[in-house]
């Protein structure tokens, strides 16, 4: 029986992530059909326009972490766009955010629908829903997200076999195809991928079900504006304040990582 604590949290608390998990194979499914069948031009759009981009978290070498979606802080990706008036480069606001719609409608109905049909029924608890893409190789230096108000559930969809985990604190925790991982990311962290394949997961942070909502939502309000201004491209995902502390390093026996800044010439 898998062992839980304060940061690696039983999915069963949250019996709304059941509509994803039922849905898993369809997300999986519609996930695959757009990286076959998308254009470059489509693809480039989405991890360009429809992901959320760090400054803050780091990763070893050339092998990256890839992300796009169709959920950010509530609001559909192009509803985001629009609300936020977003500009990209060598793109008009109101095109981007019809690109956006589009490719949300053609390629993603089933994960559209299950977002709807969750949110309708539990008072729009979800609050990001984005594909997240390790590729080989990967290594991702300690950090926390500082999202206090939210938890953060990852549903296996392409998960190969071998060394692809998550470190939180002292813990190394696996995902699973078809299964909920739910974590308090707000806990120091790093996950990593030792495999020659790549593993996606669909990312999905949701309110805090503990917590008073009128104090999580003023909180999510102040933290997206603050990130904002920081940064319009991270869509109030990511921010300065996503860094771990000094000590953590040492708590968790990743001292070595404090060496990754020099490597990467920061």
């Amino acid at each position: 029986m898998e062992a839980f604590n304060e940061y690696h949290l039983d999915p069963k608390q949250f019996p709304f992530l059941n509509i994803l998990q039922e849905n898993w194979q369809i997300i999986r499914d519609e996930f695959t059909s757009f990286r076959q069948n998308a254009s470059q031009e489509e693809m480039q759009f989405a991890f360009d326009v429809m992901g959320p981009k760090s400054k803050t978290i780091k990763t070893k070498g050339k092998s990256k972490y890839s992300a796009f979606g169709v959920l950010f802080q509530g609001m559909f990706i192009d509803q985001y766009i629009q609300f936020h008036h977003i500009e990209y480069p060598h793109h008009e606001l109101q095109s981007v955010s019809e690109k956006a719609l589009e490719l949300r409608k053609r390629y993603f109905p089933g994960l559209t629908g299950a977002i709807e049909e969750a949110n309708l029924s539990n008072d729009n608890v979800l609050r990001n829903v984005y594909f997240g893409t390790f590729l080989p190789g990967l290594d991702v230096k300690l950090h926390v997200n500082y999202n206090p108000h939210m938890n953060r559930g990852y549903l296996g969809l392409i998960v190969p076999e071998g060394d692809i985990a998550m470190k939180i604190c002292h813990d190394k925790l696996y995902w699973h195809e078809g299964e909920f991982m739910v974590l308090d990311h707000s806990y120091p962290h790093c996950p990593h991928n030792y495999t020659e394949n790549e593993r996606t997961v669909l990312v999905v942070d949701f309110f805090k079900t503990d917590q008073p909502r009128a104090e999580v939502e003023r909180f999510e309000q102040d933290l997206v504006r603050q990130r904002m201004e920081e940064n319009p491209y991270s869509l109030g995902v990511f921010g300065k304040n996503d860094q771990a502390k000094p000590e953590d390093f040492i708590k968790y026996g990743l001292s070595h990582q404090l060496e990754w800044d020099k490597a990467l010439g920061v």
